[in-house]
């Protein structure tokens, strides 16, 4: 019997299936965001100014048809994703390998302290080299990131998932999607409450989409400007 089926059906019967697209999003700003480096400290909470940017950040995903909110133990992060996930009648569920890194003896330090010592400059230049006093290495943060995206959508094939984590897990975790090496991870720029976003599926593997998208320019401004008005620049993690 002849083969009726038109060149349109069979590439629509070829097409590759839908990617999951992963939804990265930065936690918004506390009062310690920018002078202290937080880390795993308990207890710290968004700040006016952060709440109101976590509202923002669910008003942007909104639309989107999420299937599933995750996000860092911490509560600046809990707080965020609860931002987002109400909005889709959505629990969030935690997930630790997307909690801050382990900053050891560095954790509540003041940045400007932080940033005399030699280590300090290894962060940023060498960072795949650099083990925190008492904490973890960037190269451990990195790896449980990576593996704990891969676990999430591997879970959610063709859906779109929201993750909320902290801005060097995020920039780690961009660099490896992404065939950056993790020397060069200190130029990716996460800023607080922003919205990055990769497709997972295909030949590529993973495609990154969006980077850092807060929706306006506010990072672009000259940083005597940010540093009046913004807590979160760009330099700064937490």
């Amino acid at each position: 019997m002849a083969d009726t089926t038109s060149p349109i059906e069979d590439g629509e019967k070829r097409r590759a299936p839908r990617p999951t697209i992963l939804v990265l999003v930065r936690h918004a700003v506390t009062e310690q965001t920018g002078p202290i480096l937080s880390g795993r400290t308990p207890g710290i909470d968004l700040s006016d100014k952060g709440r109101e940017q976590a509202a923002r950040a669910a008003d942007r995903l909104a639309p989107l048809p999420v299937a599933a909110v995750y996000a860092s133990p911490i509560e600046r992060t809990r707080e965020t994703a609860d931002a987002i996930a109400s909005r889709h009648g959505l629990p969030v569920n935690l997930i630790e390998g997307m909690v801050e890194a382990d900053y050891g003896e560095w954790t509540g330090k003041e940045l400007k302290e932080l940033a005399k010592s030699d280590l300090w400059k290894v962060v940023q230049v060498a960072p795949s080299t650099a083990r925190f006093p008492g904490g973890e290495s960037i190269r451990e943060m990195q790896a449980r990131a990576v593996s704990a995206i891969e676990e999430v959508v591997a879970r959610h094939p063709a859906q779109i998932v929201v993750v909320v984590s902290h801005s060097d897990v995020i920039k780690a975790a961009v660099a490896h999607f992404s065939g950056i090496h993790l020397d060069l991870f200190q130029r990716i720029a996460i800023s607080p409450a922003s919205v990055t976003a990769l497709a997972f599926g295909g030949t590529l593997g993973a495609a990154l989409l969006r980077l850092n998208d807060t929706g306006d320019l506010d990072e672009l401004k000259p940083t005597e400007e940010k540093a009046q008005g913004d807590e979160g620049a760009v330099e700064v993690p937490s």
